[in-house]
């Protein structure tokens, strides 16, 4: 199954399920208890921290839950930030989630010393939610962003081209796959 955030980040081939972590994880967990699906693949668009360049494509299996505040210690939490469905030895560039864009390249270049390299507001949802369900999950994002004071401003600019680069990367995996 290939899902997609929604609104304006929709593809052909992809379910939408909500924007952000609480939509998605409502109607993912709706979905998955409805029509169990066999694999998860999350596409959508991401901000990078700083190392990921503009519509470069990354795929991942580990996400994190990291608001600003812990960047600062002005916060913790005591609950498991981090999901992953890998089981290879391979490194993952770590996707973290918020509901928030962050904006501030100094605060978020500290990201990448956690080896959390680019942020989508939906994928920490869909791997607990998949995990829960003991669903193999996975993502594909294509950068429209750097997290700094034009955060906006660059994904506005740069969504559409994305939305194509995505497109043509799942299709020619699925072509990949289908064809072994």
């Amino acid at each position: 199954m290939i899902i997609c955030a929604g609104n304006s980040e929709q593809f052909e081939f992809a379910q939408p399920m909500g924007v952000g972590l609480v939509e998605t994880a409502m109607n993912l967990t709706r979905q998955c208890l409805f029509d169990k699906p066999e694999f998860i693949l999350f596409v959508g668009s991401a901000g990078s921290y700083g190392d990921a360049k503009i519509f470069d494509i990354i795929e991942s299996k580990t996400a994190a839950n990291i608001e600003l505040a812990f960047l600062s210690n002005d916060a913790y939490t005591p609950l498991d930030n981090v999901v992953t469905t890998n089981t290879t030895n391979k490194k993952d560039i770590v996707v973290n989630s918020s509901n928030y864009i962050s904006t501030n390249a100094e605060l978020t270049k500290n990201f990448l010393k956690f080896g959390v390299g680019i942020e989508n507001m939906e994928f920490f949802a869909i791997l607990k939610i998949a995990q829960e369900f003991n669903i193999p999950a996975g993502g594909v994002f294509c950068i429209t962003n750097y997290t700094n004071e034009s955060a906006h401003d660059d994904f506005l600019a740069n969504h559409e081209k994305a939305k194509e680069l995505l497109t043509q990367h799942v299709k020619k995996r699925i072509k990949e796959l289908t064809s072994k």
